[in-house]
């Protein structure tokens, strides 16, 4: 065999194999609506993946890396996702009740028609996301950043609130009825239509 197509071969079988490698991640098949409940996937080197419609209720993601990752309309009940980092990441339509995005970076993540409903997501980065018509009732938000964000019509019924903060952000049509806003940022939001019923606000800016 000629050396050319040798190490040609060669390159192909490397390729190949680091390839195979990236496919699987302890028992766990990288894929498009891929099966991963309840799996220990902490740390995860996953950027750029397409996930989307995959299960991962239970499973432990947390400090994983998937940046710009599609999980569009996938299964992230009560999964933890602490300190994961998501920016870009596409998340349109997921259920992600119960999940735990605790110091997540959610930087421009599209979250649009999310349910999101009992997260904890306290201290998160979601800077420039994308949340609008997202359900996000009775989930603990406290110190979380949601400066330029556009949350139109997002459900935020009973969240905690606590410190956190939406400068510049799209709040149209956006529901904060008996939420704790104490302390929050609102300074140049847009509240057209925002309904704060109930809501506590002590010592928040910009609330109405």
């Amino acid at each position: 065999m000629p050396l050319k197509t040798a190490a040609i071969l060669l390159a192909l079988l490397a390729s190949n194999a680091a390839l195979a490698q990236t496919l699987s991640v302890d028992g766990c098949n990288i894929r498009r609506g891929t099966f991963c409940v309840n799996m220990n996937l902490n740390g995860a080197e996953l950027p750029g993946v397409n996930l989307a419609n995959s299960q991962f209720s239970r499973s432990k993601l947390a400090g994983a890396n998937l940046e710009g990752a599609t999980l569009d309309e996938a299964n992230l009940s009560s999964t933890v996702l602490s300190g994961a980092r998501l920016a870009d990441a596409s998340l349109r339509r997921i259920n992600a009740r119960g999940v735990n995005f605790e110091e997540a970076d959610l930087r421009r993540a599209h979250l649009e028609n999310a349910n999101l409903q009992n997260a904890r997501m306290a201290r998160a980065r979601l800077d420039g996301a994308r949340l609008a018509n997202a359900e996000m009732s009775n989930a603990r938000l406290g110190g979380a950043v949601f400066d330029g964000a556009d949350l139109t019509r997002a459900n935020l019924r009973a969240t905690e609130l606590r410190g956190a903060s939406f400068k510049g952000a799209d709040l149209s049509g956006a529901n904060f009825t008996r939420a704790d806003l104490t302390d929050a940022d609102l300074s140049g939001a847009k509240l057209d239509q925002a309904n704060f019923f109930g809501a506590e606000t002590a010592g928040c800016i910009g609330c109405p």
